[in-house]
């Protein structure tokens, strides 16, 4: 049994004939009387009887009738709960982000959203390979992704919307002999020793199509994720990196260069499962994460 036929049961206790329920719930009779069969072949006694040219309800029929009632206010209060959360403005919102997007995103994120009446983030960071970040909607409201441009967009089973088209910088210390160089080429850094990041994350395959492009094989020196860690080794001389341009503090001792000759940049997208957006509180924040990646955007180099 279902809602619908638990409804036209009291419908006809109420209204007496087939007839008057069809008009009243704006459908034929048939499609009453097929509904009714179906009722009753989950009922193993009659719940409906002839009454002269009338269907009426049986005892068991008004009984199950009368629990219809119950079953449509719960439902109906069900419904208005399920309404107050989708339209709660100051519900809990969880957000992930790899580590760079974190670092740049969460605190304009959270001074955003503070003060009464406005979504609670739940925040966390989370450094996984790119074909991964997918999955990861599953446990979160939305995810701060990057994968680079050229790459294959995300599954159809998440919605995207882009944040940022990010472009990756050369960076090397201020001293570097390339330094000088308003831009640098595959050429002039295919030889140098690159810090980068393990396999199966974004940066990676942008050092392969520089290897590629100047005809040699890169010299990976040194495997590090965190961007704030190869600033670092960079600094000390440890070798060049790429380096996103805008979601990473600038280094005092470094300097970035744009790259020509290869595709060197990165989507921060922020992901998230499409019924996720029928609540009022993810909403704001997917709107106050586009208004920090303008920001973002605006206050880089």
């Amino acid at each position: 049994m279902d809602e619908r036929q638990l409804r036209i049961l009291r419908e006809l206790g109420e209204l007496g004939s087939v007839t008057a329920v069809a008009d009243a719930l704006l459908v034929t009779p048939s499609a009453i009387s097929q509904q009714l069969r179906l009722l009753q072949r989950a009922i193993p006694v009659p719940l409906t009887e002839r009454q002269g040219r009338r269907l009426v309800l049986t005892d068991a029929g008004q009984a199950l009738a009368g629990a219809a009632v119950e079953v449509e206010t719960a439902l109906a209060r069900a419904r208005h709960t399920v309404e107050g959360f989708l339209g709660q403005p100051d519900a809990e919102v969880s957000v992930a982000a790899f580590h760079s997007a974190g670092s740049a995103f969460f605190p304009l994120l959270l001074r955003a959203l503070a003060g009464p009446g406005r979504p609670v983030p739940r925040l966390a960071d989370e450094d996984v390979p790119q074909e991964d970040f997918p999955r990861l909607t599953r446990e979160y409201d939305i995810v701060l992704a990057h994968r680079l441009e050229h790459a294959p967009p995300w599954p159809d089973t998440v919605a995207t919307t882009t944040l940022l088209r990010e472009p990756l910088d050369v960076a090397m210390p201020a001293d570097h002999p390339l330094a000088a160089k308003r831009r640098v080429t595959p050429r002039d850094v295919a030889d140098e020793p690159w810090i980068t990041v393990h396999d199966g994350f974004p940066v990676l395959a942008v050092i392969e199509a520089i290897a590629a492009a100047a005809g040699r094989r890169p010299h990976l020196a040194h495997r590090i994720n965190e961007f704030a860690v190869v600033a670092e080794a960079v600094a000390a001389g440890g070798g060049i990196a790429l380096i996103p341009r805008w979601t990473m503090r600038p280094h005092p001792a470094l300097v970035l260069k744009p790259l020509s000759g290869v595709q060197a940049r990165r989507h921060i997208d922020a992901l998230y499962r499409p019924e996720r957006t029928a609540r009022t509180a993810v909403r704001t924040v997917l709107t106050e994460l586009s208004h920090a990646a303008r920001t973002i955007r605006d206050a880089g180099p």
